[in-house]
């Protein structure tokens, strides 16, 4: 940063510190500041959304991931032969193919659909936010700029040539001021109102996928039920277990020191 830049910014702190406690009279809009906070309310809304839209993709990948690794465990426990045997492989089966399903559609139709526009729509806040920056600093200028025309009406000073060339720089900075104001008035309300051609697409499609992924879970793992005798409720497999944890209790390698 040069040093008229670092000088500028430092006036302009200046300024902003004085319209705090009142020394400088302060330029507001109140039409201005309805419509920024309704912008940084829905960067603030957006942002959120994508890192959540992010986070659920994330956690089908590792849902997924998890019941593969379960399946090749199960896998493990169990001989060729045995009566389950076949069970695992089939179970194993059934989750690749969830795991397949749920890659084809979070990394691409997903990402597609949700991720990429809700992405590209959040990329233009940071240039609003420079617009608004640049609005702001135009704005301490010309607060300091009405500040100095005012001191050199109320003292005069000795260089008479002073308070108009005061006057022309605050009339000046008034109409770059009021020209940005202007524009940035107009056109965040126009950015808000475009979430809708952004989000609602993406809020069906979110639904839409979950939807899809689900039916898939369901018929995949519902196919799995024929391989399970029917009589296993839930009721009978607990006498089941607790029947194997009773003759484990009565092995001599229990209770022992």
């Amino acid at each position: 940063m040069s040093w008229a830049g670092f000088k500028k910014n430092l006036n302009r702190a200046t300024t902003s510190v004085l319209t705090k406690t009142g020394s400088v009279e302060r330029t507001t809009d109140r039409e201005f500041e309805e419509e920024e906070k309704r912008f940084k309310n829905l960067e603030m809304k957006v942002g959120k959304l994508h890192t959540e839209a992010n986070g659920y993709a994330a956690a089908v990948r590792n849902m997924t991931g998890s019941q593969v690794k379960i399946a090749a465990t199960i896998d493990q426990f169990y001989d060729e032969g045995a009566p389950m045997g076949i069970y695992g492989v089939k179970y194993k089966e059934a989750v690749g193919k969830l795991e397949q399903q749920a890659q084809d559609e979070v990394d691409a139709a997903y990402r597609t659909s949700v991720l990429e526009p809700v992405g590209r729509y959040s990329a233009y806040f940071p240039e609003v936010n420079e617009a608004v920056r640049r609005r702001n600093k135009t704005m301490l200028d010309y607060d300091a700029a009405r500040s100095k025309v005012r001191k050199l009406v109320e003292k005069p000073s000795e260089d008479a040539g002073k308070l108009p060339r005061a006057e022309h720089e605050a009339n000046r900075l008034r109409e770059l001021y009021e020209t940005m104001n202007a524009q940035l008035t107009t056109e965040l309300p126009k950015i808000v109102d475009s979430r809708v051609a952004y989000l609602d697409p993406s809020f069906e499609a979110v639904v839409k996928s979950q939807l899809s992924f689900a039916q898939d879970a369901h018929t995949t793992l519902e196919g799995l039920r024929q391989y399970f005798p029917p009589e296993t409720e839930g009721y009978e497999l607990e006498e089941a277990a607790e029947g194997i944890l009773q003759q484990m209790r009565e092995l001599s390698i229990c209770g022992l020191a």
